[in-house]
């Protein structure tokens, strides 16, 4: 069970103050999106609310925590549904389950015509209904348009929230009609209190805020997922001797947005500022900035494509491979 975080409560409360019927929380990933958007979602529909949020013992809420509420439409790629433990449609499940197709990344344009529909029934408890979407960004233009209408022109008691780790990949006409939340970034001392109450090792902590760039949900999943300091601090000079065993148990998402944070790590050494991600003892000598931009430019490239390999293994070895290059590469 995740120890709620203070910033979120703070933020809960500020935005519970305000009126709305569309809200889009936005700031980089780490930070809570979706956790934020949850916590409003529950307060919407609570059936003794506070000023602090969801009471969180009511049938309600418990439908919540249970992810059965009626009232309660929650748009995400289905791999973010299943990781989150939402339900699927009874279609997708069943044809996930006989294998005719994979969990989509993407929010599907079916989920979105089942909003769609939701939005048009009536309130199933008589607190109104609530249509969540996380990550906002990852629904094409397709289904942001299906969502568009709906957005426009809500029942009286519909009220949506959207989340979004890259606020500006959304058409600007659903930025429009929403009202927008930046992120409250928490302070470093704030952050490894919570991440300790996590039951991350207090060894390990500034470690993976290092890594996460400050970001205390990032840094969580690293610790979940079994990244540790000597891991971290290792891997810039193992990619350096080629060593490719040091990402074999990364998706290539995680291993391009590691490359990514060492790469900027370089340039900014080489620019004569400190490195964010990595200590600087844990930096290989930098490359030339030609190597080292050209180098980037590739990484952006592949991370937008990197949802999708042809072979995740190749991807792998020709990361590991390109980075070597880059590393050793001297003025």
């Amino acid at each position: 069970m995740i120890t709620p975080a203070p910033w979120i409560a703070t933020q809960t409360r500020q935005l519970l103050a305000q009126q709305g019927h569309a809200w889009l929380l936005h700031g980089p990933s780490g930070l809570g999106q979706y956790r934020l958007a949850l916590e409003l979602a529950q307060a919407w529909l609570c059936d003794q609310p506070t000023a602090a949020g969801a009471c969180g013992h009511c049938p309600s809420c418990h439908a919540v925590d249970v992810r059965g509420h009626t009232d309660l439409c929650v748009l995400m790629p289905e791999t973010i549904m299943l990781e989150l433990g939402w339900p699927l449609s009874e279609k997708a499940q069943s044809e996930i389950d006989d294998k005719k197709r994979k969990p989509s990344k993407e929010i599907r344009v079916e989920a979105l015509r089942d909003a769609v529909e939701f939005a048009q029934r009536t309130s199933g408890r008589g607190r109104g209904k609530v249509v969540l979407v996380y990550p906002a960004e990852r629904m094409n233009a397709i289904a942001a348009n299906a969502l568009l209408k709906t957005l426009e022109e809500p029942a009286g008691d519909l009220r949506f929230v959207l989340a979004s780790e890259a606020a500006h990949q959304l058409l600007p006409t659903i930025r429009s009609r929403c009202l927008g939340h930046t992120m409250v970034w928490p302070g470093p001392a704030e952050a490894a209190r919570w991440l300790e109450q996590q039951g991350v090792k207090p060894a390990e902590v500034n470690a993976l805020l290092r890594a996460a760039g400050g970001r205390p949900d990032d840094a969580l999943g690293f610790a979940q997922g079994g990244l540790d300091d000597r891991a971290w601090s290792g891997l810039p000079k193992a990619l350096a001797r080629g060593d490719g065993a040091v990402l074999a148990d990364w998706t290539p998402r995680q291993a391009v947005d590691a490359l990514l944070k060492l790469c900027h790590d370089l340039l900014a050494v080489k620019a004569g500022a400190a490195p964010r991600f990595f200590a600087m003892a844990d930096l290989p000598p930098a490359a030339s900035f030609a190597t080292l931009t050209e180098w980037s430019r590739e990484l952006v490239r592949t991370a937008r494509t990197v949802e999708h390999p042809f072979n995740a293994g190749l991807m792998l070895e020709s990361l590991v491979s390109r980075a070597r290059s880059a590393l050793n590469s001297r003025p």
